[in-house]
């Protein structure tokens, strides 16, 4: 691992043209976020969904810190005001600790596929959330996006019958749904936090350990794992959680502007149900892939209007 953030960074100092770089370093980040929701069900198969939070979040930290070492910004750490530890500490609330476990229990419950689109609706949720805490103004355009982003949540959950509105798993859709409402605010709140990126996951992770290792105790056996085990968690705290958040931050970075790269984002969920299909040989029902394509277009239809304000 280390080897590869030495490598990410040697190409980030190389003379490359700057949106190269960009594509480039988006392209490995949507890669591996497309494996992800795959990882999660090998993982679940393996641990139950706290313990794989434990481990993934703990993982994940020693990423981070690896990268603040890297890139000499350990500093900062020592550099924190009362109030800023204090919104890390709100924020690991959020993210990873509730997000994480809720997502967890909602792959546990539903297929990897379900699951999976169902919580790519954090995108519309943050509009709904912009709604009451950035005071933004709802129009006739963002109403319809919305609309067509929520028939894909409908044709998801009722596995493509919206007539009978008879949910496939009411508890894992409502937990797969909750969790993109957790992303969404924790989106939103964390934009309000202007120290580097890095350090914030740093400091909100640590504080989901925390919170997430209280749980594990209160609620469920502590045990250590061998490493065949955890290996799922381990991938986990690497490739979701920790390095390509770096891998995006530079992509973003080098991009002229946020769109080139920002819609890239949207091959994920596509790509995931190839992974999800090939290696856990999930069978891709119609209706996963025409929810997802509504809930996406909502969302480009929503960027489309502010993209043109």
């Amino acid at each position: 691992m280390i080897f590869l953030i030495g490598i990410v960074l040697i190409i980030d100092k190389r003379e490359v043209k700057k949106q190269t770089k960009a594509y480039f370093f988006a392209c490995i980040a949507v890669l591996l976020w497309s494996t992800v929701a795959t990882a999660f069900k090998i993982g679940l198969e393996k641990l139950n969904y706290s313990e794989l939070l434990l481990y993934s979040t703990f993982f994940s930290i020693i990423i981070f810190l690896v990268i603040l070492i890297i890139q000499r910004k350990i500093k900062f750490l020592f550099g924190q005001t009362a109030i800023e530890v204090i919104f890390s500490a709100l924020l690991g609330l959020l993210n990873p600790f509730l997000y994480y476990l809720i997502l967890f229990k909602a792959y546990d419950l539903l297929p990897a596929q379900e699951a999976l689109t169902l919580n790519y609706t954090w995108a519309v949720m943050v509009v709904l959330l912009s709604i009451p805490i950035l005071k933004q103004k709802i129009k006739l355009i963002n109403f319809l996006a919305l609309m067509i982003s929520f028939a894909g949540v409908i044709m998801i959950a009722t596995k493509g019958n919206p007539i009978s509105l008879n949910l496939s798993n009411p508890l894992g859709v409502t937990l797969a749904l909750s969790s993109s409402v957790i992303w969404a605010l924790f989106w939103l709140f964390n934009l309000r936090d202007k120290r580097d990126e890095i350090l914030k996951l740093f400091m909100n992770f640590c504080f989901g350990f925390i919170y997430i290792l209280v749980f594990q105790l209160i609620f469920s056996n502590f045990k250590f794992n061998d490493f065949n085990t955890i290996l799922p968690a381990i991938y986990i705290g690497f490739f979701e959680m920790g390095f390509t958040f770096l891998l995006w931050l530079l992509a973003l970075k080098y991009s002229v502007t946020t769109a080139k790269v920002s819609n890239l984002i949207y091959l994920s969920p596509f790509l995931s149900l190839i992974f999800i299909g090939l290696v856990l040989h999930e069978r891709i029902h119609y209706s996963s892939i025409i929810g997802l394509i509504l809930i996406i277009s909502g969302i480009l239809l929503q960027q489309l209007r502010i993209n043109h304000k």
